[in-house]
């Protein structure tokens, strides 16, 4: 889930009727959070012009006519976010997560190398391969939270990257997003600030994918529009230019696909593994009634020249011959040392 600091016109809706009157029945629940559902979708969601809302208003009506517990009732959003194709849209209650019905990547599609460090739950890793390649592994992230919070967990990981690259010197780097199913991406972005420099790195588009804002790099600080919203504490040199090889595969998504977006059109840098899973689309939260949250898509993501993917395609291609037990015989990190090595 990327979260943008984009304001929805409609987010008055949020505050507007919460108070109106006093709930007083399962079904008064239901119209209330349905009545802002449905608005938010039709004002916002990216694709809405694709959408016959008349049609699918009036049958998700129906079917909640029918409920008698309002947690029930959420299982209609998943006809709402199926219905509008609406793949990376979800609402969050009570640590449930209510989302469409789309066909999904399968165990089938990824190596027993793979499945058994996902099922390990990894963390950030960095370290320097064969003496001369540092090597990040990066996962997923989730965080809400200010400033502040973000830097609390993106410094960490700049100052591990950052001692490696001052006591180390590695000749060139690998990213690893093998693991990056998403979460947050600005501090996964921070993290990686050395090697991405002060830059342009991606952007929004609207919903006619034309070019609406950009997401930059400035002196350790990351700054949507003109508003810096989280920031590390740079040291020392970028490495900005050095060679830096981005291994994906199907399970990179959402921010995962976002930090991998953020090195395209970057030089000396090479793109590895398999397609990614194709959520590039961006999300911004928004407060519903009764404590959920809404992640809502409201734009399409780019590069940081306007570039837009529906999924990001290696420039080589390395299928399932992961080996996180000895990164030196990992089809991916063989081919990224191949390009280290080519002059």
């Amino acid at each position: 889930m990327k979260l943008s600091s984009i304001t929805l016109a409609v987010a008055t809706l949020i505050t507007s009727t919460i108070n109106a009157q006093k709930v007083q029945t399962t079904q008064d629940s239901i119209r209330e959070f349905y009545g802002m559902v449905f608005p938010l979708m039709k004002n916002s969601y990216v694709q809405r012009d694709k959408v016959d809302w008349k049609d699918l208003q009036k049958t998700v009506n129906t079917n909640l006519s029918q409920y008698t517990d309002f947690k029930s009732s959420l299982k209609e959003l998943t006809t709402i976010f199926t219905t509008a194709n609406a793949n990376h849209c979800a609402v969050y209650y009570k640590d449930k997560k209510f989302a469409g019905n789309f066909k999904g990547v399968t165990t089938d599609d990824f190596s027993g190398q793979w499945l058994k460090k996902f099922q390990s739950k990894p963390g950030f890793e960095v370290k320097v391969l064969d003496n001369k390649y540092g090597y990040i592994l990066l996962p997923g992230i989730s965080i809400n939270g200010s400033g502040e919070e973000i830097n609390k967990v993106a410094q960490p990981m700049y100052d591990a990257i950052n001692k490696i690259k001052s006591s180390q010197k590695p000749e060139a780097w690998i990213i690893d997003l093998r693991q990056n199913t998403g979460g947050n991406c600005v501090p996964m972005i921070l993290a990686l600030y050395d090697l991405l420099g002060d830059n342009k790195v991606w952007g929004i588009l609207n919903e006619k994918k034309k070019f609406e804002s950009s997401v930059r790099l400035d002196k350790g600080k990351y700054i949507e529009k003109k508003y810096t919203t989280s920031y590390v504490h740079p040291n020392g040199a970028l490495i900005d230019k050095i060679k830096v090889a981005v291994i994906m595969n199907q399970a990179t998504g959402s921010s995962g696909e976002v930090t991998a977006l953020a090195f395209k059109g970057r030089e000396n840098t090479i793109f590895i593994g398999d397609h990614t899973n194709g959520m590039t689309t961006t999300n911004t939260v928004v407060e519903l009634p009764f404590g959920a949250t809404f992640a809502i898509t409201i734009g399409y993501d780019c590069d940081r020249n306007g570039n837009y993917y529906d999924v990001i395609q290696p420039d080589v291609s390395v299928i399932r011959q992961d080996n996180f037990d000895d990164l030196l015989k990992d089809g991916n990190v063989l081919e990224a040392i191949k390009f280290f090595t080519t002059i």
